[in-house]
């Protein structure tokens, strides 16, 4: 391991800080209330740890693939810091990899994905404080905005940086958003009835829809 190898990794200070700042960042926009919100929050969280740990400590994945990559990219220093950017490094960017099309499209869905989450809670704070459905702003266009948002981030940091571990980690943490979700949906519908239904009939859950149908049926009735 040389010298240049060893600043590019090892840095676990990195890993504590970057992981702080990302998770407080975001825990500032969601302010997780319920049992359920701690629960999605701490597994992004718990992503966002895994992410950083092998950006700035150890890359795991870049041992476990080295004898692959070593023959099929022979001319790349894959334990330098600039390969962890796996996508620009095996799709041929010469350039500076943080100004390599794939991280730079990260940076587009990580910022969506706190607006929508930031956006969502809004919305959702004045329902909940004023006892009734949460229908306008994102919810006019999708049901779930908050775990569209974190399923954002997620994808944004996979375009980044790919890891074998994250990689395992998103379609689950996906799946665990949808079961949330379904749940969220069912105590709803237990409250608030026909309003919920005629919402979601008109609302999808997570692929947001730009029409906003629900308040075009609202003004329409």
């Amino acid at each position: 391991m040389n010298h240049e190898t060893i600043q590019a990794y090892g840095l676990w200070g990195l890993v504590v800080l970057n992981s702080a700042v990302f998770i407080l960042f975001a825990l500032s926009f969601f302010k997780p209330q319920s049992k359920r919100d701690w629960r999605s929050f701490s597994a992004f969280s718990a992503f966002l740890v895994a992410l950083f740990a092998e950006m700035y400590g150890f890359p795991l994945t870049i041992y476990l693939l080295s004898g692959w990559l070593q023959s099929r990219f022979p001319g790349i220093d894959w334990l330098s810091h600039d390969a962890g950017h796996l996508l620009e490094m095996l799709f041929g960017w010469q350039g500076n990899p943080h100004f390599g099309p794939f991280h730079l499209a990260s940076f587009a869905f990580i910022g969506l994905g706190f607006w929508l989450i930031a956006a969502g809670w809004r919305e959702l704070y004045r329902a909940q404080r004023e006892g009734r459905l949460a229908t306008e702003g994102l919810y006019r266009h999708v049901r779930h905005p908050q775990y569209v948002g974190f399923i954002s981030i997620m994808f944004g940091f996979l375009l980044q940086w790919p890891t074998l571990l994250t990689l395992v980690m998103f379609p689950v943490l996906t799946w665990m958003y949808l079961h949330l979700a379904i749940s969220e949906e069912r105590e709803s519908e237990a409250r608030f009835g026909n309003d919920w239904r005629r919402y979601a009939s008109a609302t999808p859950r997570f692929i947001p829809s730009l029409r906003g149908k629900f308040g075009e049926e609202d003004g329409k009735s």
